[in-house]
């Protein structure tokens, strides 16, 4: 352990190189969580759609990533990172400037297609930004540099939640009013609440394209370092490998149950805000919340990534996992403010997890590790599915928040946090076993 503590996590010759690639991870923050506060706001600018309905922006979002991952890993495998990276850039501008006509047409198709070409994008950005970092550095500290890079992700994440907050949630129109109210407006004032709100709702993304370009721009004549090559191994050979491997495996479902749990406990928090007005007479906005937890998980990641030079990374995860799931638990039982701190809290925990089991299961990889890493990116997947079984829940007896109430006391939107509780126990469960192999 004392020698880890003399390896550098970046080396000063590749901390330039470091900074530009760390700088795509505030980029996807941004979109990430300018987007988990739009189901809510689309459920009040289209009160037509159910909750489920409403969750399917989630399911757009992360679908992408499930279906560009491995074609994004194809694509760096055979050409470069520094490809990768433009292309994935040039797919995110496309679909945040695809919100303009998304808007003008005031389809709620069109915007899930939008939101889909810009997480093809982040596929390919996030496909190659991971191992691309890992890489750039000692293989002792290769999980400590991704942590150290992700902990600039929450960065992004906050900014996205004030963007969401200021300039779409603050100044929607169909906020101004109650059901009662909302329903009794003529056509034409709906006709023209919905096309004031829809138009609020595009122009946050169609600025984030604009920023995307002159990032990739800048890229685009940056000399990005060249990577320790490994030797060559056919594309069957990589996959035997990887499935071979039951520590990647397991790492891919414990990544795809993280990201789930992640982002259901910052998109339904805002119900949870909303359900706690209503009941309590309070008038708490959900967005400071949503940021306190942000910024939680910021602290906890920088505080996870010091400790990493002592403690093991699993031990680390089976630990934070564990917090996790006792948070989740604070979620459903406590009603009121002490339920909604507990879910606050619950991002403390969760801020390790994702560059952690990336790290883990990874880890001794050679050149396997570029198809490898599509397969972690895949998994986040779970952020698109189990949103949507969340807002099932929340449909459980209608459209509000606690027509239903679980054991006779516990309202349908606190239960709903079951199943960040079940993902964030998997992932407790992935850390003992990786941890118990490490020892072995």
């Amino acid at each position: 352990m004392s020698q880890l503590k003399k390896i550098p996590v970046v080396k000063k010759e590749l901390l330039f190189p470091f900074i530009i690639i760390t700088s795509l991870f505030a980029l996807w923050g941004i979109a990430n969580d300018l987007t988990n506060p739009m189901v809510s706001a689309f459920k009040k600018v289209m009160p037509e759609l159910s909750n489920m309905q409403a969750s399917l922006v989630q399911f757009a979002f992360y679908f992408g990533y499930f279906f560009m991952a491995l074609p994004a890993a194809l694509f760096i495998r055979k050409y470069s990172y520094k490809s990768g990276i433009i292309l994935g850039l040039s797919l995110y501008a496309i679909g945040a400037f695809l919100f303009y006509p998304a808007a003008a047409k005031e389809t709620f198709t069109f915007f899930l297609i939008s939101l889909w070409v810009i997480t093809c994008g982040l596929a390919f950005l996030e496909t190659t930004s991971n191992p691309l970092i890992l890489a750039l550095g000692d293989k002792e500290t290769s999980t400590q540099r991704l942590n150290l890079a992700q902990a600039f992700n929450p960065i992004g994440s906050l900014t996205g939640m004030i963007i969401a907050q200021v300039f779409v949630i603050s100044a929607l129109r169909s906020d101004d009013y109650t059901v009662e109210a909302y329903n009794a407006l003529s056509s034409d004032e709906l006709a023209a609440v919905r096309e004031n709100d829809l138009g609020i709702i595009s122009v946050p993304y169609i600025g984030l394209g604009i920023l995307v370009l002159i990032i990739m721009t800048i890229i685009i004549f940056t000399k990005m370092p060249k990577t320790a090559e490994e030797d060559k191994m056919s594309l069957s050979e990589s996959f035997n490998k990887l499935f071979a491997n039951s520590n990647y495996k397991f790492g891919v479902v414990a990544q795809a149950f993280y990201v789930g749990a992640q982002i259901m406990c910052w998109t339904y928090i805002f119900q949870y805000v909303d359900n706690i007005n209503e009941t309590l007479g309070m008038e708490l906005t959900a967005t400071y919340f949503n940021v306190a937890a942000m910024i939680s998980f910021l602290i906890g990641r920088w505080i996870g990534t010091a400790l990493m030079r002592t403690i093991n990374p699993s031990k680390m995860l089976m630990i934070f996992g564990i917090g996790g799931v006792v948070c989740c638990a604070g979620a459903i039982l406590l009603s009121g403010m002490p339920g909604l701190i507990s879910l606050v809290a619950v991002s403390v925990f969760m801020s390790i997890m994702f560059p952690t089991i990336y790290g883990i299961a990874l880890k001794d990889m050679g050149d396997e590790a570029k198809i490898g890493s599509a397969g972690l990116v895949m998994a986040i997947v779970g952020g698109a599915l189990m949103p949507v079984l969340q807002g099932g829940i929340l449909d459980w007896g209608g459209s509000g928040f606690a027509d239903v109430k679980v054991l006779g006391f516990i309202p349908e939107v606190n239960f709903s946090f079951i199943l960040p509780l079940i993902c964030l126990a998997v992932v407790a469960f992935y850390g003992y076993s990786t941890y118990k192999k490490s020892k072995a």
